[in-house]
């Protein structure tokens, strides 16, 4: 199966094939990144375009490298300095790029929903970079292939994501793609911190960080994301930390192969210890190198590739 969709908006509307096509062509991408000149003429004359209307530092400047590695023109809307501080809407300004002829545009949006908004009324494609509590697609795309490195395999793995799931857009991505490929997906983090439907995405529940992490052969660790959240969710941060902390003693509990991931930015020693993010089962680089490559595939896909 080949990917023939014109937008990447989340991992859940995914076939497990589509996924597994944008894995095996970034695999095959990475190779780029280690020559001497890191670009090929794949995406020459093509125009990317990147919206973001939130802070980012991994997904955004990884978008643009892909997109230079693919030899892609770029331009960064910088939104505290476009007319979006003067009132403009957002289809107003998508609208605008638009008659400019870029061939993609990348959003990343507080509102949930805003990438598909946009969807519906572009003819250019459009990426989903984060859309408030809803997905990020490509974070879980980058997740699943470090996981395919690490392990060989996507399925028959318990993976553990912990932390706080009710503001995680990666947690909802993570939970599509690693049951879409044929793994377990537990979640753990404070009752307040739990949505009620998880069970139905097909994650097994639990409040206690010691049961996740039993037998778990991925450990996925979230930042507290406090400026989405009132004080109600929790009483302090040594309190979460004591008990949602990721730390040297808790990888006893998992295999002895466990591997440590995060989609940053880090709270060391509130989320996770130093000793376990910089430790030897860590894969955090590596996510950040994978996400070059998943996005350059992405971007192949959406305005490279043969469409069918």
């Amino acid at each position: 199966m080949e990917f023939r969709r014109k937008d990447l908006l989340g991992i859940a509307d995914l076939e497990p094939e589509e996924i597994q096509v944008i894995l095996d062509t970034a695999a095959s991408f990475k190779e780029i990144s280690t020559r001497p000149i890191k670009k090929v003429p794949t995406l020459r004359g093509k125009t990317v375009v990147t919206m973001f209307y939130e802070p980012s530092t991994r997904t955004r400047m990884s978008f643009e490298i892909a997109a230079k590695r693919l030899s892609a023109d770029t331009l960064n809307l910088t939104v505290s300095a476009s007319s979006a501080v003067k009132g403009e809407t957002l289809a107003d300004t998508a609208h605008n790029l638009e008659a400019m002829a870029p061939d993609v545009l990348i959003i990343r949006h507080a509102a949930s929903g805003a990438p598909h908004y946009l969807a519906q009324r572009l003819k250019c494609g459009v990426i989903n970079a984060g859309d408030g509590l809803h997905e990020h697609p490509t974070q879980a795309l980058l997740d699943l292939l470090t996981v395919k490195e690490a392990k060989g395999t996507l399925s028959g793995l318990k993976v553990a994501i912990i932390g706080d799931i009710a503001h995680s857009r990666v947690a909802r991505s993570d939970i599509h793609a690693f049951t879409k490929m044929g793994s377990q997906v537990t979640v753990a983090g404070p009752a307040t911190m739990l949505p009620p439907y998880l069970e139905t995405l097909g994650a097994t529940v639990t409040t206690s960080l010691l049961e996740a992490v039993r037998g778990a052969d991925v450990i996925m660790m979230l930042r507290l994301q406090l400026e989405r959240m009132g004080q109600m969710f929790l009483s302090t941060l040594r309190e979460y930390s004591q008990f949602f902390g990721l730390a040297p003693k808790h990888l006893q509990l998992a295999k002895d192969d466990v591997i440590i991931m995060h989609p940053g930015p880090l709270n060391r020693g509130v989320e996770i210890s130093p000793e376990v993010a910089d430790g030897p089962h860590s894969l955090i680089l590596e996510q950040v190198t994978n996400g070059v490559a998943v996005r350059m595939a992405v971007l192949y896909f959406l305005i490279g590739g043969e469409k069918g």
